[in-house]
Parts: C-alpha cells; structure tokens; sequence
C-alpha cells in the first residue's frame, strides 16, 4: 500500500477531468489508474466520485479529501525543496487566471521576467473576461479587479484602478466638448455588457452625482471598446491600463478633466484553504513590485 501514490493518482484524476487523461499525464495504464483508485476508496471506506455512464465527478467528501490532499503534496514538495541543495530554486507548475485585455497587454513582460529568474517554473496561463471559481477550476491565483466578495479568497492589492471617459476628436468635433458629467447623458455611449444602468461619478468640487448614460452599444471586451470608439461611433469610459496608448498616439483624448469615475483595485487572489506554495508566493510578491507606486499607464495622467 503507497498511500502518497494513492493521494497523487488521485489529485491527478481530478485535475485531469478523468482517469484516461490522467492515464496519460503519469504515462501508466489505464487499469493501474483505476486500480489505485479503487484501493483508495477500499481503505477510506467512501466514495469519492459520483460514476455513471454520462457523469464523472467528485463528491462532496471527495472535493475535501481533494483539497487536504492537495495541501500535504504541496506541503511535501517544500518540505522537500527545502532539504536539498535547490532550496532556493523554484519548480513547478503556476496556474492563473486573469483578464484578456490586461493579460494582453501587461502580463506578457511580467511573466517573461519571472520565468527569466526561475526557469524551471511552467506557466499556465489563462485568460478571460468571465468569472472563475478558482477554487473549483484548481487554479493557484487569479487577477480580479473591482469588488471582492469571496470570503474563501485571500487578496493582496496590486494597484488602484483608474477609469475616465474617453472618445475620438472627430466624435468631439461633431458633438462638442462635454463640460459637465451631466453633458455625457446626451451622447451615444459603447458600454460593457451587463455593466450598471447608473454612472457614479465625484465632480472636481468632491460632489457625488450619478448619469444614466446613453448605451448604443456594447462589448464585453475594453480593447474592442477603445477600437470602437476610436472610430468615432461613440464615447466610453475605460480602465487607465487600456487607453493609455490610445491617448499617447492621440487617437483618442480625455475627457471632463478633474472628475473621479471610480477608483477600483485590482488583487491577486488565492484560496484562504489551500497552502501557498513557495512559487504562488514568489509570483504574487513579484506582481506587486512589478505594479508598485504608480503603474505606467498612468504616468501620462499627471501629463498637463
């Protein structure tokens, strides 16, 4: 009996979404898979997957015993790291998740100067828009900006969000500049999906107000926005880290200079019930002193 096997197979299976695919990923037989499996369960006296001919999932005592498994074999693998002479070397697989469009255009030099500096490390890098349980989705850290509402999640901040209208100077030449936020009710506006049907806003004077704007359009992706509206079909207001190459090569311009849209977070966040391997560790402090002080999108805000 190899229980540390067993507990392996096991996470394996799980991460795989299968005992074929597991098969595969530790290059033993299908059968030998299944075997371990079944001796698991044996002496556990449980079930830990919910078996028929269309679904293959964990049960409720399975996701738990996953988690606790997961923590001891990470747990093992430092314990080990740091007897050998690698302590210091990081290794591993970092799984995250984090938004397309700052994935895109941030994450890419950040990523490449972490792996420079530990190249036994292995990326996997997911992004999307959407929303993912990283719990469920056993991802080790996720990149969330605005709200945190998970209570199972631990967040670190990685800087503070700025939004701002924005359009193009022809869409200004032909509507005119708006003086007051109230002004931008009045013109067509491209909107995120599912976004708020009220803009809150703080006026130069520290006066709160809120628009109802005009939404003639909308996407669930701000790159696309920018392009959109850098065409001239409407104004929009956008996070800092996407327009500001678009204002840099004045394609598109600011608008209603001193008012505050929002000022939101942006966090690395893990789960409060697993074990923070040395790498998940080392990536978000590398992420914070990568984005520390003010990040450089917003460098031009202070411009004249």
């Amino acid at each position: 009996m190899d229980k540390y096997k067993e507990m392996k197979t096991f996470v394996q299976i799980v991460d795989s979404g299968g005992i074929s695919h597991a098969s595969d990923k530790l290059n033993i037989a299908k059968s030998a898979v299944s075997r371990r499996l079944n001796d698991l369960e044996s002496r556990l006296r449980i079930q830990l997957f919910n078996r028929s001919t269309r679904k293959f999932s964990l049960t409720d005592t399975g996701k738990s015993y996953y988690e606790q498994c997961l923590r001891l074999l990470n747990d093992l693998e430092e314990v080990e790291s740091l007897v050998t002479n690698e302590n210091t070397k990081l290794t591993g697989k970092l799984s995250i998740t984090a938004p397309l469009s700052f994935g895109i255009g941030h994450l890419g030099n950040v990523v490449k100067a972490f792996i420079d500096k530990h190249p036994d490390i292995q990326i996997e890098l997911n992004l999307d828009d959407k929303h993912i349980n990283i719990i469920e989705e056993h991802y080790d850290i996720a990149l969330r900006i605005g709200v945190l509402e998970d209570s199972q999640l631990i967040a670190r901040k990685l800087f503070t969000l700025n939004l701002l209208p924005v359009a193009s100077t022809d869409f200004i030449d032909k509507y005119g500049i708006p003086e007051t936020a109230i002004d931008l009710e009045k013109l067509p506006m491209v909107g995120y999906l599912l976004s708020n049907d009220y803009l809150h806003f703080t006026d130069p004077d520290g006066q709160l107000g809120k628009i109802k704007p005009k939404i003639v359009h909308s996407c669930s992706n701000g790159d696309f926005i920018a392009g959109l509206i850098s065409r001239d079909i409407g104004y929009s207001i956008l996070p800092s880290f996407i327009t500001y190459n678009y204002i840099k090569n004045k394609t598109l311009v600011p608008l209603l200079n001193g008012y505050s849209w929002g000022n939101e977070n942006a966090y690395a966040v893990y789960p409060s019930n697993r074990h923070l391997s040395r790498r998940v560790r080392a990536f978000i402090d590398y992420l914070i002193s990568s984005f520390d002080n003010i990040p450089y999108w917003d460098e031009y805000l202070d411009m004249p």
